[in-house]
């Protein structure tokens, strides 16, 4: 069954090269909801501490609940819905947003808001898993690339701003009301769902495919590899980025670092959506690449503001196509079972941001953060021994190979 190109299409891909971008958006806009309800919580939680009479170690931990709900939810959801129609599941995951974010909040309760925090997760899970293949439905096996790089674009505006916009906000409005505005970008993105995406059948019984079956498909197994080394390499730096730059003088710039980073990755996915239906392979051996030398930089000169900053935009450059690299190198090389192999990258995605936060924070304390730098490097260079080795499957070589819709 293994082959590059879609092969989970049930419907014939429209003909019209115009990329329906009104709809990608519709995606990028679940996925900005995804990220936003993750991040909010971290800028707010001295306000949701006093609001649920807890203390602020206690709400940190509806950050690792939202976490938790992706990371056991994703796959066991994507199975239970795969035969269904798919703009219902993605329905569903934002009325999911829609009831979960608005209970927490009016919750007046710690458990129920871990309870709310844990749902709301599990319904990113479910969504993670189904903007990509989505994305590579709507159009030709031509543009999948480029429709992946769209509907993607809500992560890194969303990684950026996240955090000082809920921050805002909650300045603003106060914790409650920031989620209540959460809700009501849900209730606008489901009359936006219902208006410009199209409806694509979920897989019968007969075609669907077992979750082994997918995991033993060649280059399905390289690839989460490749996501495992690249994201925790990168959360590792992107957790503790306050300590780190603070070898450099910088601890009162984090905002400006973060959103140096982000602009950066918006910049990353745009070049992203323009080379990856040629240059897929090369384009992730030389994000890891470039990313272990600006490792290198930061590790000999990591007290010089000026190399931090420019490291930090180097490294959102490199970092921000990865979703739609690795995805696009996922989807390709699971075929059929694409939707299923990216309920599993949204585990193994979730996992390395989990383990990011441990291994960081166990680095941070025994040594300080000199050995950042140097964990990340070996991380890296792990991957980019993987991705170059999956040279047949994987991460093959030229321009992504097409099936000819009518062979589906």
């Amino acid at each position: 069954m293994h082959h590059r190109g879609n092969s989970d299409q049930v419907s014939s891909p429209p003909e019209v090269q115009r990329l329906p971008v009104m709809a990608l958006l519709a995606l990028a806009m679940t996925g900005f909801i995804c990220i936003m309800t993750e991040t909010v919580p971290a800028g707010l939680l001295p306000q949701i501490a006093q609001g649920l009479h807890v203390s602020v170690s206690y709400a940190g931990q509806l950050i690792s609940a939202y976490a938790a709900g992706s990371l056991i939810a994703a796959i066991p959801l994507t199975l239970m819905t795969r035969s269904w129609p798919r703009r219902h599941v993605i329905l569903l995951t934002v009325l999911g947003f829609l009831l979960f974010n608005s209970l927490t909040a009016i919750s007046e309760n710690y458990v129920l808001t871990l309870f709310t925090r844990f749902m709301a997760g599990a319904a990113a899970g479910l969504a993670w898993s189904l903007l990509a293949g989505y994305a590579r439905r709507m159009v030709t096996p031509s543009q999948q690339g480029k429709a992946m790089a769209i509907a993607m674009v809500g992560t890194p505006i969303a990684l950026s701003l996240g955090v000082p916009l809920g921050t805002w906000m909650g300045d603003l409005l106060g914790w409650r009301l920031t989620f209540g505005v959460m809700s009501g970008l849900s209730v606008l993105l489901i009359v936006w769902i219902l208006i410009s995406l199209p409806n694509f059948p979920g897989q019968s019984g007969k075609s669907a495919i077992a979750l082994r079956q997918v995991l033993m498909t060649p280059g399905v197994r390289p690839v989460l590899s490749v996501v495992m080394a690249w994201i925790l390499a990168h959360n590792i730096l992107y957790t503790f980025i306050s300590p780190f730059i603070a070898q450099a003088g910088l601890e009162k710039n984090v905002s400006l670092v973060l959103l140096t980073f982000g602009i950066a990755a918006l910049a990353g996915i745009i070049l992203t959506g323009k080379i990856v239906e040629r240059f897929l392979r090369r384009a992730v051996l030389l994000s890891l690449g470039i990313f272990a030398l600006t490792m290198l930089a930061f590790a000999l000169k990591g007290s010089s503001p000026t190399i931090v900053y420019c490291g930090v935009a180097i490294w959102g450059l490199t970092f921000g196509g990865a979703a739609t690299l690795l995805q696009t190198a996922l989807a390709d090389a699971a075929g059929e079972g694409a939707d299923i192999a990216l309920s599993m990258n949204v585990v193994v995605w979730n996992l390395a941001i989990a383990l990011g936060g441990i291994v960081g924070g166990l680095l941070l304390e025994q040594s300080g953060v000199k050995y950042f730098s140097w964990t990340i490097i070996a991380l890296t260079l792990l991957g980019l021994a993987i991705a170059s080795r999956a040279n047949k499957y994987g991460f093959p070589p030229g321009q992504r190979q097409h099936l000819d819709p009518a062979s589906e």
